[in-house]
């Protein structure tokens, strides 16, 4: 199921605080005032520009519009840090928890020590395999990698035999394990057939987009520099991928998959270096989230059952986590200008140098 959460149209709002240290690590602490505190754990700042340009200010106005107070970290990759600012968080007694695991073991490690303390915690985009979560927020993961093949096949057109390379995500994060169910749910059968030849589906640890890159070039230059087409998770791995292939003199030549429509995905789709990107609304995933957070902070759990409307199965626990499911677009080059239509991105940082006459061609209007 997916639910549609239309983010609030209230100005932003930033949240001054007075700055603390935990564990080393400078964090923004919340006063200690009467507002209820929601707790929130972003993942990073490399693997996708997302998390501190959309979801922290998306986050940081919803809350402060409710009269909520936020505290809002980033883990920086580093499960230590994510550790820590948990351990922060639960010592100034948040109401609620919501956090994108670095991995199953960290975000284990998390919740157990919020459900000892008896605050609840919402799984923020990934889930916590073998974990205790209370909720789920986040986008349909077999979706979005079914939309990444059907635009990959769309790019192929006819070309019997042709040869792929799938650069996945990290094997610690259950959506890249979701996002390659889906791939496989339209490509398998073409793989097994013999329509398609898959030369390698290489796993990216931790999202690295430069390792992605190494991994890629290797894989290539195994198969004696031939490829056809690649599956890359995420505009990120895509991006590596594509100065590989400029290396080859490919570019433009092999379709290249991506994902979260990040302003270089879709620049790169404009150029036609990258086939297709899937854009997911961010802002109606912090929404959602912060709905739902809102509701458990006040203590409203039947209100914040009635918006966890879909279930998501976690195959390690065995148990149906209480979700928000989101749905997904697929982006190609004729559909980009839809993106500035819906005032996702500006045409003005779009249409940039090159890209100018491009945008023209695309009917996406500057000014």
């Amino acid at each position: 199921m997916r639910r549609r959460v239309m983010a609030s149209s209230a100005c932003l709002v930033f949240l001054l605080s007075a700055c603390g240290d935990a564990g080393g690590d400078a964090l923004t602490l919340p006063s200690r005032g009467p507002k209820p505190i929601v707790g929130v754990i972003l993942p990073d700042r490399t693997t996708s520009t997302r998390w501190e340009e959309q979801d922290r200010p998306l986050l940081t106005q919803a809350f402060n519009y409710a009269d909520i107070e936020p505290f809002i970290e980033n883990a920086d990759g580093d499960e230590g840090k994510f550790l820590r600012i948990a351990e922060e968080m639960i010592n100034r007694k948040v109401k609620v928890l919501v956090t994108t695991p670095l991995s199953a073991a960290g975000g284990i490690a998390v919740q157990k020590k919020a459900k000892e303390a008896g605050i609840p915690v919402i799984d923020y985009d990934r889930v916590t395999l073998g974990g205790s979560a209370e909720y789920h927020v986040g986008f349909d993961s077999v979706n979005v990698g079914q939309l990444q093949a059907e635009g990959l096949l769309s790019c192929l057109g006819e070309r019997p035999g042709a040869q792929i390379i799938e650069i996945q995500g990290a094997p610690t994060d259950h959506n890249a394990t979701l996002f390659s169910q889906g791939q496989k749910s339209r490509l398998s059968a073409k793989y097994d057939t013999g329509a398609l030849r898959l030369v390698k589906s290489q796993p990216v640890a931790d999202w690295d987009n430069d390792l992605g890159g190494q991994l890629f070039e290797e894989i290539l230059n195994g198969n004696g520099g031939k490829v056809d087409g690649v599956v890359a998770a995420n505009d990120g791995l895509a991006g590596a991928v594509i100065g590989v292939l400029k290396k080859q003199n490919l570019a433009g030549k092999v379709p290249v998959t991506g994902q979260d429509a990040t302003m270089d995905g879709l620049q790169a789709v404009l150029r036609g270096d990258q086939c297709m990107t899937v854009y997911k609304p961010v802002r109606d995933e912090a929404e959602a989230a912060a709905r739902l957070a809102i509701a458990v902070a006040r203590g409203d759990l039947d209100g914040a059952d009635d918006l966890a409307t879909g279930n998501l199965r976690d195959p390690v626990s065995s148990r149906d986590i209480k979700s928000v499911l989101l749905g997904a677009t697929l982006i190609k080059r004729d559909t980009v200008r839809t993106l500035v239509t819906e005032g996702v991105v500006k045409a003005q940082e779009l249409c940039v140098g090159d890209l100018a006459a491009v945008c023209v061609s695309q009917d996406i209007v500057v000014g």
